[in-house]
C-alpha cells in the first residue's frame, strides 16, 4: 500500500503500522466527504480526522440526519472507492486556498484558511471531483479500501466549544480486507457486552449520576475492587522502596505558573478563588511534590528518592468527551516520583519497566511500549530534550524490549515511554507511562548536597502503572467481562441454602468464612435453589456453596466453580477448612 505525502513523496506501508493506518482511515474520511457533497451539494464540511480506531468528519447538513441519510451515504462511499480514485497532493496559495472554499460557500474550511500565515503554502488532496486541503498523509488510491462501515452518528460543537453551531459528526470504520471488518465488527458486539458501564451497573459496582457528570460514585463491591487494587500496589511499593506521601487536592494559582501547568494545562484545570487568591484543583500530582521534595535538604546517600502518592485528581474534560470510568473528571492516579543522581537514571528507569511488567502479568496483559518524543507546546532546550530522548531509547533498548516512535506526544516538560497493554478481545489500551524530566526539578530550584559537598540538581522520573486507577477498573471489568480472578472479586463465595431450615447454617458458615478471610454473601431469599443458582451466575461470583442437611451434618459445602469447563462446575461436597485453603491458594497466584 503507497502512502502519498505533501512533499510529493510516495512511502510503502503496512495497514497494521500507525502511519499505515492513519494514511488508510484519513483518505477514508475524505471519501466520506466526497460521497456527502456528492448526495447533499449544500452540506457543509468540517474536520475528518483519523482516530484510533477508524475515522470520522464533521458536517453542517442544514436538515434532521437520520438513519436513512446514513446509509445512503455509505452506499456512495462505496461506488466511489469502485472509482479507483488516484490521489493528487499540490499546495496552493493562501489567497488560492480561500477563494476555492469561498466558491463553495465552505465557510467553515474558510475559517480555518484565514488563521493559517499569510506567505503559507497550502497543501490540497484531489481524488476525483473531490479537493481538500489537509497535511495528509494519504493512500495513494481509494482502491485500496476494500470494506467500509459507518458506524455512528454524534452531535459535535465546531472546534469543541459550545459556543460554536452544532454539526453531525459520522464516524466510520474501513479495511484492506472484508475479513478485516467482519472481525473487528465481532469485536464490537463483543465490547458491547462487556461494557463496563452496563457491567459496572448490573453488579453493584458503581455509577455515574446526573448531578456529578464525570465524577464516579463507588459502591460497596465497586470500593472493595478498588481498595483490593490499592492494597496490591501498596505491597509491591512497599517491598521496591518506595515511601508514601499524601499532598493537598487544591493549591495556589502560583505554584502552578511555576510548574508550567497554567500556561500549558490551564483549559483542563478547574479553578477557584479564596480571599481573592486564585486556587487550582490539581489536576496532576507533580507540584504538590515538588513541594514535599523541597521541605528539608537531601544528601546523594539518599538517592534514589521514590516517592509514592495516591492521589485523586481533576481534570476539567468536555461532557463531549466523558466515557464512563474511560474518561473521567475525578480520578485516583498512581504517581510516583523517583529523584536521582545522573548516574541512576538507567538503572532507575528499568526498574520502573520491571515492576510494570510484574504488575500487567498479575492481570494477564501482554503489552506494547511507546517512546513518545517532543510536542509542539513544549519548555526546556533542545538539548535537554535529546539527552532525555536518547536516555530513554538506551534504557529500553538495555532490557531488550522493541517499541515504536510516537514523534510530537511527549509530556510538555519532557518525552516518555507509553506502555499499551491488550485486553483478552485484542483492544490496545495506554496505562502506564515513565516520564524523564528535567524541567520540574529547575524550575523549582530542586537540590541535593553532593559527595563534593557542593549543591547539585536532581533529575526526576514522573511514573505510573495503573495510570488512573479508575480507567483501570473499568479496563478490568472489560478485560474479564466482570468475571474476576479469585483475588480481585468483590465476593468470593455465595451460600445458597436449599431452604430456611438451613439459614441458619448458613449464617454460621457466613461468620466462619468471614473470619478466615473469605469475601462471601449469603442468599437469604425464598427464591428456590435453581433460581438462586442462576443468580449467583449472573453476579459472576467465582464460586457457589450450597448448603443443606447433609452439608449441615458433615460442616461442609457443596462447591460450584465458575471457572471450571461447564461439565466440570460441580465440583462436589467439600470440607469447609479445606474450602477455604482452596481460595487462599487461588488468591495467591
Amino acid at each position: 500500500m503507497k502512502i502519498l505525502l505533501n512533499d510529493q513523496q510516495v512511502h510503502e506501508a503496512d495497514f497494521e503500522s500507525k502511519e499505515g493506518k492513519k494514511a488508510f482511515w484519513h483518505t477514508s474520511a475524505h471519501v466520506l466527504a466526497q460521497a456527502v457533497k456528492r448526495l447533499y451539494p449544500e452540506a457543509k464540511c468540517g474536520i475528518g480526522p483519523a482516530i484510533e480506531n477508524g475515522f470520522y468528519y464533521d458536517f453542517d447538513f442544514g436538515f434532521q440526519f437520520s438513519d436513512e441519510h446514513l446509509s445512503a451515504i455509505e452506499e456512495k462511499m462505496k461506488e466511489i472507492v469502485k472509482e479507483s480514485l488516484i490521489l493528487q497532493v499540490y499546495d496552493v496559495s493562501k489567497s488560492e486556498a480561500y477563494a476555492y472554499m469561498k466558491e463553495r460557500n465552505e465557510s467553515y474550511k474558510m475559517e480555518l484558511i484565514s488563521e493559517i500565515p499569510d506567505d503559507e503554502r497550502i497543501s490540497f488532496y484531489k481524488q476525483g471531483d473531490y479537493a481538500e486541503f489537509c497535511a495528509g498523509p494519504h493512500i495513494s488510491n481509494v482502491s485500496f479500501i476494500k470494506a467500509i462501515k459507518l458506524l455512528s452518528v454524534a452531535g459535535a460543537y465546531w472546534r469543541g466549544s459550545e459556543k460554536n453551531p452544532m454539526l453531525t459528526r459520522i464516524y466510520g470504520i474501513s479495511f484492506p480486507k472484508a475479513s478485516m471488518l467482519e472481525e473487528y465488527l465481532k469485536q464490537l458486539e463483543e465490547a458491547k457486552a462487556r461494557d463496563h458501564r452496563k457491567l459496572g451497573k448490573e453488579l453493584e459496582l458503581f455509577a455515574l449520576m446526573e448531578e456529578g457528570p464525570g465524577l464516579p460514585f463507588y459502591f460497596p463491591k465497586g470500593l472493595i475492587l478498588k481498595n483490593n487494587l490499592i492494597d496490591y500496589w501498596r505491597k509491591i511499593h512497599s517491598r521496591e522502596g518506595y515511601e508514601e506521601i499524601s499532598t493537598p487536592i487544591m493549591l495556589m494559582r502560583t505554584l502552578w505558573e511555576k510548574s508550567g501547568h497554567w500556561d500549558h494545562y490551564r483549559e483542563n484545570m478547574f479553578t477557584t478563588s479564596v480571599d481573592d487568591t486564585d486556587y487550582a484543583i490539581k489536576p496532576m500530582n507533580c507540584p504538590g511534590g515538588m513541594l514535599v521534595y523541597k521541605s528539608k535538604q537531601h544528601s546523594y546517600k539518599e538517592f534514589p528518592m521514590r516517592v509514592a502518592e495516591l492521589g485523586i485528581v481533576h481534570r476539567a474534560e468536555k461532557s463531549g468527551t466523558l466515557h464512563g470510568l474511560m474518561r473521567a473528571r475525578s480520578f485516583l492516579q498512581d504517581d510516583a516520583h523517583i529523584f536521582m543522581r545522573e548516574d541512576q537514571v538507567m538503572s532507575e528507569i528499568q526498574g520502573v519497566m520491571r515492576l510494570i511488567d510484574e504488575f500487567y502479568d498479575r492481570f494477564g496483559f501482554k503489552y506494547e511500549i511507546e517512546l513518545s518524543t517532543r510536542p509542539e507546546n513544549s519548555i526546556g532546550s533542545d538539548e535537554e530534550w535529546d539527552l532525555a530522548i536518547a536516555s530513554l531509547k538506551a534504557a529500553v533498548e538495555g532490557v531488550g524490549k522493541p517499541y515504536a516512535i510516537n514523534e510530537g506526544d511527549g509530556a510538555f516538560y519532557g518525552p516518555k515511554l507509553d506502555f499499551h497493554i491488550r485486553d483478552s478481545i485484542g483492544r490496545m489500551w495506554q496505562c502506564g507511562t515513565i516520564q524523564l524530566d528535567f524541567q520540574l526539578p529547575q524550575r523549582f530550584e530542586l537540590e541535593y548536597i553532593g559527595e563534593d559537598g557542593e549543591k547539585h540538581r536532581p533529575i526526576m522520573l514522573h511514573r505510573v502503572v495503573f495510570g488512573s486507577i479508575d480507567r483501570f477498573i473499568g479496563i478490568l471489568i472489560e478485560h474479564y467481562a466482570g468475571k474476576f480472578p479469585v483475588w480481585l472479586s468483590p465476593v468470593q463465595a455465595k451460600i445458597l441454602p436449599v431452604s430456611d431450615k438451613y439459614l441458619e447454617y448458613g449464617e454460621s458458615l457466613a461468620s466462619e468464612l468471614r473470619e478466615a478471610g473469605i469475601r462471601v454473601e449469603l442468599d437469604k431469599s425464598d427464591e428456590k435453589l435453581g433460581y438462586k443458582i442462576r443468580a449467583a451466575k449472573m453476579d459472576r461470583v467465582p464460586y457457589i456453596l450450597v448448603v443443606g442437611e447433609k452439608e449441615m451434618a458433615n460442616h461442609s459445602v457443596s462447591v460450584r466453580s465458575r471457572d471450571l469447563e461447564p461439565d466440570k462446575q460441580e465440583i462436589g461436597e467439600m470440607a469447609v477448612m479445606k474450602f477455604v485453603e482452596r481460595v487462599r491458594e487461588e488468591s495467591v497466584k
